[in-house]
């Protein structure tokens, strides 16, 4: 495995260290020899929901940013059209738009994703958890 693509919830965890994180998922996202990806969708979600003051952060989003994907040098991936339109065509398994972009990149680019999600296996990504 050389890159994978982190589901939001997957990347917060691991940023504060909780417990929920699996010990396979942990290894991974500290793993230097593979590239973590993590969407703008879920740059855009995190942005959100901490506007929405549904996610507390204990920074500004600017110095979350900046030590959290910046620090730990992750790469940001763009939503480019041959993701939405595989998006359009995803049957609604997984009802969270957030998530439903991050399978149709997964599938798009064929990268395994990080997540704990189960609704995910019913679009046939491949998935890092346990």
């Amino acid at each position: 495995m050389k890159r994978v693509l982190l589901d939001t919830h997957a990347f917060l965890w691991f940023v504060f260290d909780d417990q929920r994180l699996s010990k396979s998922a942990q290894a991974v996202i500290l793993d230097p020899k593979v590239e973590k990806i993590l969407s703008i969708g879920s740059l855009w979600e995190i942005v959100i929901k901490t506007q929405l003051e549904k996610l507390r952060l204990g920074m500004s989003i600017e110095d979350f940013v900046e030590d959290h994907i910046v620090g730990r040098i992750l790469t940001l991936l763009p939503i480019e059209p041959p993701q939405l339109l595989t998006y359009f065509e995803l049957p609604l398994h997984h009802r969270d738009p957030f998530d439903r972009l991050l399978v149709a990149q997964a599938l798009t680019l064929d990268l395994p994703i990080v997540t704990g999600d189960l609704k995910f296996k019913a679009y046939g990504v491949n998935i890092v958890w346990g």
